[in-house]
This record gives structure tokens, sequence and C-alpha cells, in this order.
């Protein structure tokens, strides 16, 4: 990005708006403009989705900048952030003509969390790939048959479109857009400031084994998810698992399957590949090394999980993701 500065960044704020929808894009932003040293590379000019300037966000009464009823400044980048009233956005026809209006102006369109569904009463999802929060994902698909949408991911780029998944997703698309304006190395810099991940791409997908391993009830599942997690080279077939958990490999298959809604070989798989991924990241390790840390007999066994789960070959993986080594 070379032109001069700032780049206008405009967020929607629609009624009962989530909170970190908005404090998460407007962190990184913020920090960006701080670490430049008194060069102010982003100007961000809050919307609120209805005529009054004052919006509701997670109980609180906010004054925007300005709202749609204002002349829009010329802007680089447009975002709509999510709310639980996302279902009010079929019933928003003022906020739907402005977003069209105003769509075919800005360099980036996209949206964060539940945003999304504003984006498609507008009509401007049609034939795209996006994601949202995965919760709403089925819903999104079915109410805009015409939106490709890849509910899995954290965040998606589908040219000028960028959406992003839930909440604090926001932040890791915002990384990503200010690494795409100014580079990588300013875009870690703000992600290091702001303690958070300083890789999650967008491919990444909304869930883990480390988060999974954390939702069960049951003591013993959550042990032994743990030691999966901590022994991905081991032995982790059925009969293996369910000794180490002093059961019978029916009823193990059962409680775990109660417990965590998959079975223990579909959460092995998803450790292994989790695993492999972040190597595949931040790594040179030749595949067959990364395939056997991570627990797969071969590197044929790793190539099929990783199609099966993220449509993609390990090769092509690290080819999409891998993080410079210079930096």
């Amino acid at each position: 990005m070379t032109e001069s500065c700032p780049l206008t960044i405009a967020i929607v704020i629609p009624q009962q708006a989530q909170s970190l929808d908005i404090a998460g894009p407007l962190a990184v932003f913020r920090e960006v403009n701080r670490l430049a040293e008194g060069r102010a590379l982003y100007e961000v000019q809050l919307i609120a989705a209805l005529p009054d300037a004052a919006v509701e966000i997670d109980g609180m009464r906010v004054l925007a900048d300005s709202s749609i009823q204002s002349p829009l400044p010329p802007t680089d980048t447009l975002l709509v952030a999510g709310t639980h009233a996302y279902r009010q956005a079929a019933s928003e026809s003022a906020l739907s003509v402005w977003l069209g209006r105003h769509a075919p102006s800005v360099r980036r369109l996209g949206s964060v969390c539940t945003g999304a569904f504003f984006l498609a009463a507008a009509g401007l999802l049609h034939g795209r790939l996006v994601t949202t929060h995965w919760q709403q994902a089925d819903e999104l698909a079915a109410s805009y048959p015409g939106t490709v949408v890849h509910g899995d991911e954290i965040y998606v780029q589908d040219g000028k479109l960028c959406t992003s998944a839930g909440v604090t997703a926001g932040i890791d698309l915002c990384l990503k857009l200010v690494e795409d304006d100014y580079g990588r190395e300013l875009a870690m810099r703000v992600a290091r400031q702001l303690v958070v991940f300083l890789r999650r791409p967008g491919g990444q997908s909304q869930f883990s084994a480390q988060l999974a391993a954390q939702t069960a009830d049951d003591n013993t599942v959550r042990g032994i998810q743990q030691w999966i997690l901590e022994n991905l080279d081991a032995d982790l077939s059925l009969p293996v698992l369910a000794e180490r958990a002093a059961m019978s490999v029916r009823n193990f298959s059962r409680v775990f399957r109660r417990e965590t809604d998959r079975s223990p070989a579909d959460f092995v798989e998803l450790a292994r590949v989790d695993a492999a991924k972040q190597l595949l990241a931040d790594s040179e390790l030749a595949l067959q090394r990364v395939a056997s840390r991570c627990g797969f007999t071969n590197v044929d066994l790793m190539r099929r999980a990783f199609i099966r789960r993220l449509g993609t070959t390990p090769s092509d993986y690290r080819k999409r993701f891998a993080a410079p080594l210079s930096q």
C-alpha cells in the first residue's frame, strides 16, 4: 500500500450489536496507528444502522460517528458488525438499500460474525464464498441459497469480499487486512501487542481438538482427550484408549461419543490433523517427519486425512499458510 493515508474503515453497527465485533477491529486499527509513531494509517468511522446515531451494543448505549442517514465519506473498507438480532436483516430495507448503494464504491466489503446476514439481505453475497459464526452457518445458507457458506473457517476472502466467523475472529480478519495493506511485519507487531495468535490463517477451522477437549463433562473422557493431545505419535487405537480409561471397548466408545458427539477415532484424527497443520505452517520439516510426529503411519494417510477434513493436501496447505521464515 503506497498511496497517502489514512485509509478509512467504516464499521456499520446494527442494533443489539455484539461489542467484540466492533471493539476487536477497532483495537487492531488503532494499534496500527499507535505503532506508526504519529502517522495515522487508518481512520475508523462507526456508522449506526438506524437513523439515530445512538445504538445499543451489548446493553450499552453508544453514540456512533454518524448513521446511514448521513453521507458516507470516501471509504476504503466497509464492514458490518454482527448482532444476536441478525434475523432483523431481512426487514431492514433502509440498510439493505444503503449497503447496495455504497458497496460498489469501496475497495473492500466485509462482515464480522452475523453481519453477513445484512450483506446477504442486500443481495451482496449471491454466488460468493463467505463464512459466519458456526452456529448460524446453516441458517445463512438456507436463508440465502445463492450464498456459498464455508461455516468451518475463521475468515474467507472472495475477491473484494471478506467475511469472518464469530466475535474474536473479527480480530483475525482485520489482522489479515493490515497484512494486505502494510505487510506481515506490522500485522505481527499488532498481534503481539494485542496478545493474540500470530498465525491463525483464514483456512483454519473454527473448531480445534484443543477446544473439543474442554467440552466433555466426564473427567475420564477429558483425561483421555488430553492424553491423546500429548501423545499423538503413540498407539491411539480404540483398544488402547479403552484400556487406559479402564472400560470395555464398547462402553468406552459409547461414553466418548455421548460426551463429545464424535467417535474416539474421529477425535484422534482431528487432533493429528490440527498438530500437522501447525507444523506445516511453522516449520520446514519434510512431510514424512510431520506425519511421523503427528502419529500418521505414512504421508499418504496424512494426505487422506487432510483431504477428508480440509479439502486440500498437506503440500497445498503449506503453500497457502506457511509463515515466511525471514520474519
